[in-house]
């Protein structure tokens, strides 16, 4: 086996295995299942863990090259005619390309499937060319994000209630694992390209503001559309009797996640060919290399999507009913801690994430350092999520004041953590949140009587504010730190970075 492969498939068993471990431990504890119900789990386990390392070595391979090629002709291009159009065009396809686009578009009933995805696109599309327009011309992140979402809040109060939360779980949703890999890529390539000290600070936010334009188009589309009813169809355990029903489950929903996934790397794929041909950026042994690349991609794609799917989400219903129908239903608010913890780790994005911001800032914001923050900062906000699924508080009395304080936090940090902060806050939230919390806290909100539309949903978009939060408050000890020790204006000395990296183990 391919040495990179196999180490990629180690940490993904490594972040995957906490999660596996807890429901085995709730399976023989307080949500008793049948050995069907958890082979099928265990089974979705390693397809998961499996799909996980070939799509992360495949995104190294592929989408990341992809976008710094792409990102540094365009800065050299000068035209900026021709940057917008670019930007926005591959915003839409790629996020077309985003497998957790459908998830979402499945759950939202009153509004045709493919009016809410190209809408999304079209609003990622947009945005992507805000966030490359503000790299060129150096405007402020921070000022940008403070005016956006005032302007989201704004548009929400005129938005039905009832979607008000999936509105802003469109945010997070949709910034998953194809999309993050390609639009890091694209802002490390226009900053490189412009070669100034702040060039590795405006590469961190394309994440950021690439997740407000879906909340915005999907607040303006409930406004249009005045739905009364958004729905989701809840998840439902298969009968399992034997191994072959487990081994037929995976195998009868192969082809159609192989189609799916297929069909959505196929523009990017094209992109990548009609970029080759005219720019002639990358060398044979290059080409070869994301090819191969592109294959890893969409066959961990599959393994990962049919695992988390069809082992994942039922399990996750299933132990979500169990909690919240039973006598200590309150234990979903410690148990969701653990498993906020714990999920944030098996997000294939945020490990890409992770890797970018260790390379980008030389090893001061470290792999480990991010995984850290990243895993209080969700298990906080799955924490507070469960609240509501146990209360039926409203969302805004969550996200305003945690919004306010991030804002106010922008302005307190150097402009890379706040940057990395709006970026995570995306990635966070990815198929894992989507296809096991959220079937999860739905179904303890239907045992426990509360209404799914407005006390489920919104479990993702706590998730994408907790990094927001979690990795300002790192900048603010960064800060404390940096004034503490002398040092040249450039960067951290080594023993500073040692220091800063115990206050997170």
């Amino acid at each position: 086996m391919n040495e990179k492969l196999k180490e990629k498939i180690k940490e993904s068993l490594s972040s995957v295995l906490p999660i596996t471990i807890i429901v085995l431990f709730l399976s023989i504890t307080l949500v008793p299942m049948e050995i069907g119900t958890l082979a099928l789990f265990l089974a979705g386990a390693v397809l998961l863990i499996v799909g996980m390392g070939f799509f992360q070595l495949g995104a190294e391979m592929a989408m990341t090259p992809l976008g710094q090629g792409v990102g540094g002709r365009l800065i050299k291009s000068k035209r900026i005619i021709l940057i917008v159009l670019v930007s926005f065009l591959m915003g839409v396809i790629i996020t077309i390309a985003e497998p957790d686009l459908q998830v979402l578009a499945n759950q939202v009933a009153s509004i045709p499937n493919r009016v809410l995805i190209w809408t999304v696109a079209v609003g990622v599309g947009v945005f992507l060319v805000v966030a490359v327009l503000r790299i060129l011309f150096h405007i402020s992140l921070s000022n940008m994000l403070l005016i956006f979402y005032i302007l989201l809040f704004v548009l929400s109060f005129f938005s039905p209630d009832s979607f008000t939360a999936v509105a802003f779980d469109s945010g997070g949703v949709t910034t998953g694992p194809m999309t993050v890999p390609f639009i890091m890529a694209l802002g490390v390539g226009l900053s490189a390209a412009r070669s100034d000290r702040d060039g590795t600070s405006d590469s961190f936010g394309l994440v950021a503001l690439c997740s407000v334009g879906p909340i915005m188009m999907v607040l303006l589309l409930g406004i249009f559309y005045n739905p009364t009813d958004a729905a989701y169809t809840a998840t439902e355990v298969p009968s399992i009797i034997t191994t072959r029903d487990v081994m037929k489950q995976f195998v009868y929903e192969l082809p159609r996640y192989g189609k799916e996934v297929a069909l959505s790397i196929l523009p990017v794929a094209g992109v990548f060919a009609i970029f080759q041909l005219i720019a002639r950026n990358y060398h044979k042994r290059q080409v070869l290399r994301m090819v191969v690349g592109f294959v890893y991609t969409v066959l961990g794609l599959i393994l990962f999507l049919t695992g988390v799917n069809v082992g994942f989400a039922p399990v996750g219903s299933l132990l979500g009913s169990g909690l919240g129908g039973s006598p200590f239903k309150w234990l979903l608010v410690p148990i969701g801690i653990i498993i906020g913890y714990y999920i944030v780790k098996a997000e294939p994005a945020v490990q890409i994430l992770n890797e970018q911001v260790e390379d980008l800032t030389g090893g001061t914001i470290s792999h480990k350092m991010m995984n850290t923050a990243l895993s209080i900062g969700v298990a906080c906000a799955v924490a507070l999520a469960m609240v509501r699924v146990l209360t039926g508080i409203n969302i805004y009395w969550v996200i305003i004041p945690g919004y306010i304080i991030s804002l106010v936090l922008s302005r307190l940090v150097p402009p890379v953590f706040a940057g990395i902060a709006f970026d995570s806050g995306g990635v966070a939230s990815g198929p894992m949140t989507s296809t096991f919390l959220l079937p999860l806290a739905m179904g303890a909100c239907v045992a426990a009587g509360g209404t799914v539309v407005t006390d489920a949903f919104g479990v993702v978009a706590l998730v994408a504010m907790a990094p927001l939060l979690a990795i300002q408050i790192m900048g603010l000890i960064y800060v404390r730190k940096a004034k503490a020790v002398p040092q040249p204006a450039e960067a951290l000395p080594d023993e500073t970075v040692v220091d800063f990296e115990e206050d997170f183990e």
